[in-house]
Order: structure tokens, then sequence, then C-alpha cells
């Protein structure tokens, strides 16, 4: 009895000391940025009237989200993923529940590889020399608003997709396929993105590229619609300096007879000034050249940007952002990459208040 009582209580105990070293080697994490603000703006409506609003994410979009891994040994980690958007002036979802990222992989001394829906590689190089870092007020660095929602941008997330990113040294790199999923066809729906960013003390530089194909071929061309988008950036910082410039080639090669390319040019530059401890101020331009147009057709918007931000602490910011834009001939603009532009000019002035969990 004596014998099976002690095996029993070290049995027990070796029991506990294994489940306590596995709970050891994964972990689970809540996390989220709650981002709100008070913006007003002028020409909000076709009548040109202006608007005195709630907005959710004015620096960047509020979302929440469960991350975790567990050590497989040999430096080789499971993780997963699961993220999605908040509305913070309604409470609602922003998409559906995980729009933002959802996705399970390997971490290891190769890189990482994941499946699922997440962010694109070309996005997460572009952010990076953003010099307002893809913030919905007010950024055109990923995605523009020349005469409607979202023209001559790029693809941030891609659904079905499988990611790879790594690094060696000074360099980083990475590669997303999104797979179409359309019976019959490989390529149909496929999406493809590449890049890589070098950097050597102060200065950074990166490219990348990323082709959208149409979900079906056109029968009557045996086309199918291919969208292509490619970015050159570079970043110099200094101990309380930094300056960034960008760009973004965009073109839509229609697979329908007789239908124009589109076409437009991005491009961008900024310079922030860090003030110690706590104040940053930016400001940048951002244009858009937009080609292959008829004559007068064309919107070429600019969008003019300052912004103050001061931290209260490592994690939560106040910050105010003042912006103008305009366009050529009439055409439609809009500050806000996700709203539609009702004017030929626009102004706003963002005040809110972020903090990260």
């Amino acid at each position: 009895m004596k014998k099976s009582l002690l095996s029993l209580a070290l049995f027990s105990a070796f029991s506990a000391a294994a489940i306590g070293s596995a709970h050891a080697q994964s972990n689970v994490q809540v996390y989220g940025l709650i981002d709100a603000g008070v913006e007003s703006i002028n020409n909000a409506t076709a009548t040109g009237a202006g608007q005195v609003r709630v907005i959710s994410g004015g620096k960047n979009t509020s979302r929440w989200g469960f991350r975790g891994s567990e050590d497989l040994g040999g430096g080789l980690k499971a993780v997963f993923n699961l993220e999605g958007g908040i509305l913070l002036d309604t409470g609602n979802l922003d998409g559906v529940l995980f729009k933002r990222q959802a996705y399970v992989g390997l971490d290891g001394s190769y890189g990482r590889l994941v499946i699922g829906r997440s962010f694109t590689t070309a996005y997460d190089f572009v952010i990076l020399f953003d010099p307002l870092g893809y913030a919905p007020n007010y950024s055109w660095a990923t995605s523009t608003n020349a005469s409607g929602p979202s023209k001559y941008g790029m693809t941030t997330a891609f659904d079905n997709l499988v990611k790879y990113s790594g690094g060696m040294g000074e360099f980083k790199y990475g590669a997303t396929v999104g797979l179409g999923e359309q019976a019959g066809s490989a390529n149909d729906g496929r999406k493809y993105s590449v890049g890589g960013s070098w950097t050597h003390g102060p200065f950074a530089a990166m490219a990348t590229y990323e082709r959208i194909n149409g979900n079906a071929v056109v029968v009557a061309t045996g086309n199918r619609d291919e969208t292509t988008a490619y970015h050159l950036a570079a970043d110099y910082k200094l101990t309380d300096w930094r300056f960034t410039a960008g760009m973004r080639g965009y073109k839509l090669v229609a697979g329908r007879a007789a239908t124009a390319d589109i076409k437009g040019d991005t491009y961008w530059g900024g310079v922030s000034y860090y003030i110690k401890p706590a104040w940053t101020l930016t400001g940048a331009v951002y244009h858009v050249d937009v080609k292959n147009v008829a004559a007068g057709q064309d919107a070429d918007p600019t969008m003019y940007v300052l912004r103050s931000l001061y931290a209260l602490s490592k994690r939560t910011d106040l910050y105010g952002a003042v912006g103008y834009a305009k366009a050529k001939n009439n055409k439609l603009v809009s500050l806000s990459r996700d709203d539609p532009g009702f004017a030929g000019t626009q102004r706003g002035i963002t005040a809110g208040i972020q903090h990260r969990f």
C-alpha cells in the first residue's frame, strides 16, 4: 500500500510538472487598439454641407484579437492570430468577425509560414514607409481617393492565402499567394504579392509588387482583368528627424474588348520631428498622377496633412490632424480612403485618443 501511494504521488508530481512545462511553453495573448476621435469636415454631402462626427480610427484602425504560440522545440513554434475590426462610433464590428486576420502556421529559424487570411506582403512593407502610418485620417499610401473610394490603390489583405516572411541580416523579405479557388482554372482569381527591404543604420529602402487576376476569362477576348501595383520607398532617420518618400505604380488591364486600361501613380513624402519627451510633429503630402484618361477628365488629386501626436504613456496617445485635398477638373476627392468624395476639394480637422492593450 505504501509503495502504491508513493508511486501515485510520484506520478502526480511528474504529471503536474509536465503540465506546468507545457503551459510555460505556450502563450495566448488578448490584445487590441482602441482609437476614436471627433472630425469636422466640409463637403460631406452632395449638397456641400459640412459635418461634425465621431469617427473610429483617426490615427489607426480600431481592432481586437487573440494571438499565441506554442514552443515545439528546436527553435520551431506553432503560431496563430485571430483579429477583427471595431467601429468605436457605433460599437459594431468592422466587417466579419475576424476580417483583419485569421491564420495558423509555423515560425522558426527559416522564417514564418502561415495559412488563412492575413495582410499581404506588400502591405506589411508599405505601411512602414508611410509617414502617417496608414492612418484612416489622413493617408493615401495604400489606397487613394481620387474620384471615388480607394482608386489606384493596393490590396491590403488576401483570403485563402499562403504567406511566407523571413529575414537575413539587414534584409527582410516575403511572399504571399492568395488562391483564387475558381473551378476549372488555378489562375482565375489568383493573387500574388512579394516584397523586400534593406536597412543599414539610419537608412532603409523597400520594393514590393502585387498582381491580382480577375475571377474569370472574358469569353469574347480570351483575357481576364489583371491589376498590378508596385512600390518603391526610402526612409532616413536621425535622432530628432525622420524623412520618408515613396511611390506606387498602378495599372488595371481590362479583359473586355475596347475597354481602356486604368493607370495612376501615387507619390508621397513626409517629415517628422520628435520633440522629447512626448511630442511628434508630422507633415506629409500625397499626390496621384492619373493617366490614360480623356483630356480634361483626369483628377490628379493632392492631399496635404499636418499631424501632432502627444504620448501620455507608452500605450496612450492624443493626436490632432489637419488635412486638405483637392482635385483637378472638378473631379470628386475625399480626405479619407474609406469615404466617397462629393466635391473637388475637402478640408478636415480631427482630434482623438488612441490606447493599446
